[in-house]
């Protein structure tokens, strides 16, 4: 499937979550704390801005923020939210797509840059932030650690999360290095929901050396936004990567 139709007008109508889930305040917080930090007042980019569940709180804190965004029924969701003054967006893939100006941050969470299913497209994705960096400019990247350590031999899937009324599952394919999730959600009935997304994952060693490859350094890499420490048992990061002061 491609992303435009992963990411359609039902993904985009059942995607937010008011004060649960990604969207609590726990977990919202630390993320708009750091990336305000990080920004150090100037103006900041985010790829896929999606229905702008960071964006639009991360504008509301007066930091001057600009999106791109693929899917035309996720930004229209983003439009209920914010005006094009309050947040601009330009319609576009976050590898290949220019937003004006230049920024001192740009920001990818949740996982979006395994969206783009070649190590090529993920490459020029780091190589697309970087041309709107200003010298000394920061992209930052929250990914999940893929857990390979858990798939038992001989079994291509695993159920990363349950609870009453829903499971995950991801299934692997470890030679093209893609993964499926799946998310069942159900009631009462003998019925339930399916909905599917591809990702292509990433080991933290493969994400330095695309950095490196559009001319960033690892400045930093924690467990989550508070800091936490990454270490081998970590199930994700957030990783900070920078540009030179003299590029």
């Amino acid at each position: 499937m491609r992303q435009d139709e992963i990411w359609d007008a039902d993904a985009a109508q059942r995607y937010d979550t008011p004060g649960t889930g990604m969207f609590s305040p726990e977990v919202l917080g630390p993320t708009l704390d750091r990336l305000a930090a990080l920004a150090e007042g100037g103006r900041v980019l985010e790829f896929a801005v999606g229905t702008g569940r960071v964006a639009v709180p991360l504008a509301g804190r007066g930091v001057p923020v600009t999106g791109i965004e693929l899917s035309r029924p996720m930004l229209a969701r983003l439009r209920e939210k914010a005006d094009e003054t309050t947040l601009p967006v330009v319609l576009g893939d976050m590898a290949t797509a220019t937003a004006p100006g230049r920024f001192t941050l740009v920001y990818l969470v949740y996982n979006t840059i395994s969206n783009l299913l070649t190590q090529a497209e993920q490459v020029e994705c780091f190589r697309n932030a970087a041309r709107h960096l200003t010298p000394g400019g920061r992209f930052v990247i929250e990914l999940g650690v893929p857990e390979l350590r858990v798939l038992p031999p001989g079994q291509a899937g695993l159920i990363f999360h349950s609870e009453p009324g829903y499971f995950g599952m991801d299934t692997y394919d470890t030679v093209r290095q893609h993964l499926v999730s799946h998310h069942v959600t159900f009631g009462d009935t003998r019925q339930g929901r399916l909905s599917r997304s591809p990702h292509r994952y990433i080991w933290p060693a493969e994400l330095d050396l695309m950095g490196q490859l559009a001319g960033f350094e690892l400045e930093s890499r924690h467990a989550d936004w508070t800091n936490g420490g990454f270490t081998g048992e970590s199930r994700s990061h957030v990783s900070v990567y920078r540009l030179p002061h003299n590029g």
